[in-house]
């Protein structure tokens, strides 16, 4: 994979992403693919999704584990619902999470990632260490399948994020960086959490995001690639000085025109890429 190829976060069946015919017509070389449910991971699916991405010519980057009672409706609610974190659905989730690793080491993947939740700050907090623990399971499962386990950002500042990894102590627990979502969850900076991050960051968002809010706009909301305040070409600027050579992933998931929002970003990014690295 070249350096810097330009990808779009997409789902087979449903989802946020953007559905695989159109990332067909918008002609990129990757994708990061949001997982399908249970009963559309099964061999036979798993081969035929795999055919797919191969005669398109597309290779999948990271496949990222979500669940249906996930609720993105407030902060509050990411709090109660998201991820590994909330105790009553962590032993469920976690099946499904090592699942979904297995499901895409047969799709030739090799790194998962997700939103883990709110973890506790305070590394007394028993539940700290009960998240610590069960990210090393899914690390050391990940490990396994030869896989990284990547973490997207957002949910917590680039410090609380560096401390857990530090805690979790697997090489192949990495950093999924979403600048984006540093705004939208007041996360803090993304190219002051870049500089703490940046040696772990294996994959990338190219979202964007806006600190004020349009009257009625929910929280979530995001913005067209270059119109927030992510200032993206500094965030490519910085990801190359640090040595980053992944994918750069589109992710626009509220719009009512995701095909020309993904188009714009894509011709974005490719005068960016060609302004910044000379290609």
């Amino acid at each position: 994979m070249e350096k810097w190829a330009t990808g779009i976060f997409t789902s087979i069946r449903g989802g946020l992403g953007a559905g695989l015919d159109s990332v067909r017509n918008l002609g990129v070389s990757t994708v990061q693919l949001h997982a399908p449910a249970a009963d559309y991971r099964t061999p036979e699916r798993t081969a035929q999704m795999k055919e797919q991405f191969a005669q398109a010519g597309i290779e999948v980057t990271v496949v990222f584990a979500g669940f249906e009672d996930d609720d993105y409706a407030t902060v509050e609610r990411v709090v109660q619902s998201v991820g590994l974190v909330p105790k009553d659905r962590r032993a469920r989730r976690l099946k499904e999470v090592l699942e979904i690793s297995d499901f895409a080491k047969a799709l030739g993947v090799e790194a998962i990632g997700m939103h883990l939740g709110f973890v506790p700050p305070d590394a007394a907090d028993p539940e700290f260490k009960a998240v610590v623990e069960v990210t090393r399971q899914v690390c050391d499962h990940c490990a396994g399948n030869h896989q990284r386990f990547h973490l997207e950002t957002g949910q917590e500042s680039a410090i609380e994020l560096i401390h857990f990894i530090e805690a979790v102590g697997r090489d192949n627990l990495a950093v999924n960086f979403d600048p984006a979502n540093m705004i939208l969850y007041g996360a803090g900076n993304p190219l002051e959490a870049l500089d703490l991050v940046g040696p772990y960051v294996k994959s990338v968002h190219c979202k964007d995001a806006s600190y004020a809010r349009k009257p009625g706009q929910p929280w979530y909301e995001d913005a067209p690639l270059g119109q927030g305040d992510v200032h993206i070409e500094a965030c490519l600027r910085k990801l190359n000085a640090l040595g980053y050579e992944g994918a750069l992933t589109i992710e626009r998931e509220y719009s009512p025109d995701q095909v020309g929002d993904l188009q714009a970003a894509l011709k974005l990014l490719g005068q960016l890429r060609g302004k910044i690295l000379g290609a």
